[in-house]
């Protein structure tokens, strides 16, 4: 298994009071491919922070690099205040680092697992016994402290990994997609350790591609993409930036998907959509389906919520788009009515209060990875309805530095 380098005391003396990971300006390429593009963080002292990006985003380089374990080719970063390529030694020691799997020794007891991590840490024995007994009890192992911990369950060793990290009492804990595998219930046990964590003093540099992990778990958010962060805030403030609701539409088949997908960037900036010689919500004169053009004015205002963040997200695969609006019911019958004004384009739609996985999809173009276990996001109560738009349904490297 991998083991911590720190010794069980926190260096806090030389970490700039309530910050702790800065970075300014990384850089990072492989070859030809630029991972890290000038990113820029900042994680306050006790506190969650969940890095969210598609695959490819570089968000296990970001952790790389914070970890010391690659050096940057460009900009800076401090750990703990300590400077991750010029004081790398004692960065280490005020980590630790859990990756997407558990490292632990399926030979040796979940006890020893904890005692020998102790003891390379640099702890007398007597201390790392003391050591290994508090932390099964914490972390809810003690009654499985003399198994094997290759008897143990997902969550069980994920617990036990996450335990060895925490030998030394590290200031930073970086967990790389911690919860890869698992099942809700073993899910929502590692939730409240890190919440422990954070209550206790420590930071909590999170990566993930569950939404609902960042958004039960953290105090800030950033969305990285391309290398770098494209949005950072609150969940809440994010979620709001793209749009207090959305409207989802299920289109009737893929010819009307084109259709509605085509006219729904004009809907959402503001303008419906009509027939040649029509006006918006009716039909073309000649009674057919003529291509839809954009009116000179607006007839269907956007939302007090919505933002230049707030484009549509689509889903050619489910024939799904997605539309902020501010939820009110004159508003989401006017975008029904432009963007399916014939009434025939959209065979069911619902109305929800704005997701992180609108945030990601909006702000990288790529769905998140779906939550284990979770169902259908549920659909909140519609805005309207009418006889032409249907009753609305919801469419739906562990190494340790």
């Amino acid at each position: 298994m991998g083991t911590t380098a720190h010794p069980p005391t926190r260096a806090t003396a030389h970490a700039p009071t309530g910050t702790a990971v800065e970075a300014v300006g990384l850089r990072k390429s492989y070859r030809n491919v630029r991972v890290l593009d000038g990113l820029d963080l900042c994680v306050p002292r006790g506190s969650v922070f969940a890095l969210l990006g598609p695959n490819g985003a570089g968000k296990t380089t970001t952790v790389r690099v914070l970890a010391t374990l690659t050096p940057p080719d460009g900009g800076s970063a401090r750990v703990a205040g300590y400077d991750v390529v010029a004081e790398r030694s004692r960065v280490r020691r005020a980590i630790s680092l859990t990756g997407q799997y558990a490292a632990v020794d399926d030979h040796q007891t979940g006890a020893e697992n904890l005692r020998m991590t102790a003891r390379l840490a640099g702890l007398p024995r007597r201390a790392a016994r003391r050591r290994a007994a508090e932390l099964l009890e914490r972390f809810g192992l003690a009654h499985a402290g003399d198994r094997l911990a290759g008897s143990y369950s997902g969550g069980m060793r994920r617990r036990l990994d996450l335990a060895a990290g925490l030998v030394g009492e590290p200031e930073v804990v970086f967990l790389d997609e911690p919860t890869t595998g698992l099942d809700p219930r073993s899910r929502q046990e590692l939730w409240e350790v890190v919440r422990d964590l954070a209550a206790g003093g420590a930071a909590v540099f999170l990566t993930t591609q569950y939404l609902e992990e960042a958004d039960q778990l953290a105090d800030r958010v950033a969305v990285m993409d391309g290398g770098r962060v494209v949005a950072e805030g609150t969940a809440d403030a994010l979620k709001s930036r793209v749009a207090g609701h959305r409207l989802e539409v299920v289109a009737a088949d893929g010819a009307a998907y084109d259709r509605l997908a085509a006219g729904a960037e004009t809907v959402t900036r503001g303008t419906t959509l009509a027939g040649p010689g029509t006006t918006p919500g009716t039909a073309p004169a000649d009674g057919g389906s003529a291509a839809w053009t954009a009116p000179t004015a607006p007839t269907a205002p956007a939302g007090p919520t919505a933002s230049a963040d707030a484009s549509p997200y689509r889903s050619p695969e489910g024939l799904t788009l997605g539309l902020p609006t501010d939820g009110t019911a004159p508003q989401v019958r006017a975008l029904l009515d432009a963007l399916d004004p014939h009434g025939t384009d959209i065979a069911r739609f619902a109305v929800r209060t704005a997701t992180l996985d609108d945030v990601f999809l909006a702000l990288t173009g790529a769905p998140a990875a779906p939550t284990p276990g979770a169902g259908p996001t549920p659909a909140s109560t519609p805005a309207s309805a009418s006889a032409t738009h249907p009753a609305p349904v919801s469419p739906k490297e562990s190494r340790r530095v």
